[in-house]
């Protein structure tokens, strides 16, 4: 059973997400990953499963399907 941990809500819908992650200090961008997206609040939580797929991915047991340059900014 889902529950937000930011608001409490049970209520939530499955979605597929961007998300940026800084492997070794660098951004690793890992698309349509499964997420619950707290019906209430937004705010999206992913299963230990799938962060243990992505873990393994960025560590060297996938390659990356491509390559883009990122822009960056400081918010300062």
């Amino acid at each position: 059973m889902f529950r937000c941990h930011v608001c409490g809500s049970t209520q939530a819908k499955e979605v597929f997400e961007n998300e940026v992650f800084q492997i070794d200090g660098k951004p690793v961008l890992v698309e349509h990953v499964p997420a619950m997206k707290c019906a209430h609040c937004g705010e999206e939580t992913f299963s230990r499963e799938t962060m243990e797929r992505i873990r393994k991915m960025v560590h060297g047991e996938a390659t990356p399907e491509k390559s883009v340059s990122m822009g960056v900014f400081t918010f300062a």
